[in-house]
């Protein structure tokens, strides 16, 4: 039996913008995980070509449960174990197996639960082919299973939960690990809607070609707030409420620029003015938006107030992180 574990992820900063070019800022989510284990089965008693023979793929959490042979193309599971196979230059394999997915990530919320299952299951087989990866391989993998999942992925998914370690992401560079000088707190605030993360991309590229200048203004906007805050984050301003106050306005730029893309929602938007009325220093929407999650910046502090305030404004749930390298 081999397993192998994979984190959420939250975009602190560049969503959407980064599809076309500007930078992202990312970090991982240890408090939830997605987790595959592989489990070899004994022979079929009906012998070589039995239904019990073969890869089977268990997922859990989305109650399906199939082979291999019988997946779709489009089926990202499948696709990340055939390419895992295809890596390697290896025939799949004959051998009986079962691969276990279970996950504590919310599906459809902007954590980067699709990424985190499917690279689960790229670590887990590769230890179990004996055949070790590294994090680019793995998450050059994942980033196919991600155009089935999203259409026009940024990578930033694959990328962050692939490394797990904050980055900065630029698209088709490679991600560059970042410095926390200061461990800073965030609480994550589910709305409970799924987000269409596929929808909001295609729609944006919609309006874009409608009106280019007006929207790569706002993208080359979205951008300078992404690096300024790596720069803010890495240098590390003496703890406390500057830094706060400097993160968290940056933050609230942020929503603001999706709020103008289009991205957000009345559920979000609800959230993050809540957030900042109990004391957050700035909150904004991640990932796809339009449902989804929610971060704002806490203190030990103000962190209790401001859990109580989303939890009573709505939030499905609320995850605490802390980012740090």
């Amino acid at each position: 039996m081999t397993t192998a574990s994979a984190p959420g992820k939250v975009i602190l900063f560049g969503e959407h913008a980064v599809v076309y070019g500007q930078p992202a800022l990312a970090a991982p989510v240890t408090q939830v995980q997605a987790t595959a284990t592989l489990t070899p089965l004994p022979p079929s008693p009906t012998g070589r070509g039995g239904r019990s023979e073969g890869i089977w793929i268990d997922a859990r959490d989305v109650g399906r449960h199939y082979r291999l042979e019988d997946a779709s193309s489009d089926d990202p599971l499948a696709a990340a174990i055939r390419l895992t196979f295809a890596h390697f230059n290896l025939p799949i394999t004959d051998d009986s197996l079962r691969m276990t997915l279970e996950s504590t990530i919310p599906i459809a919320s902007g954590l980067g639960s699709g990424a985190a299952v499917c690279t689960a299951l790229v670590r887990a087989l590769a230890n179990y082919l004996n055949h070790p990866m590294t994090n680019a391989e793995v998450s050059s993998i994942v980033f196919e299973t991600e155009k089935l999942l999203h259409g026009t992925p940024s990578g930033i998914d694959n990328t962050v939960i692939a490394y797990g370690q904050p980055v900065y992401f630029v698209k088709g560079q490679s991600p560059i690990p970042f410095n926390v000088a200061h461990p800073f707190q965030l609480l994550i605030a589910d709305t409970g809607l799924p987000s269409p993360t596929k929808i909001t991309v295609g729609d944006v590229r919609a309006a874009r070609e409608k009106e280019p200048e007006r929207y790569e203004q706002m993208f080359r906007a979205i951008g300078d707030i992404a690096r300024e805050a790596r720069t803010l984050i890495e240098i590390g301003q003496t703890p406390g409420a500057r830094f706060a106050e400097t993160l968290g306005a940056l933050m609230s730029c942020n929503h603001a620029l999706l709020q103008q893309l289009g991205v957000s929602c009345p559920e979000l938007d609800i959230l993050a003015e809540c957030a900042r009325a109990a004391g957050a220093a700035g909150a904004k929407l991640s990932g796809g938006g339009r449902g989804g999650n929610m971060l704002a910046l806490v203190t030990p502090e103000t962190e209790s107030a401001v859990r109580a305030a989303l939890e009573m404004a709505g939030a499905k749930r609320v995850i605490g992180t802390v980012v740090s390298e």
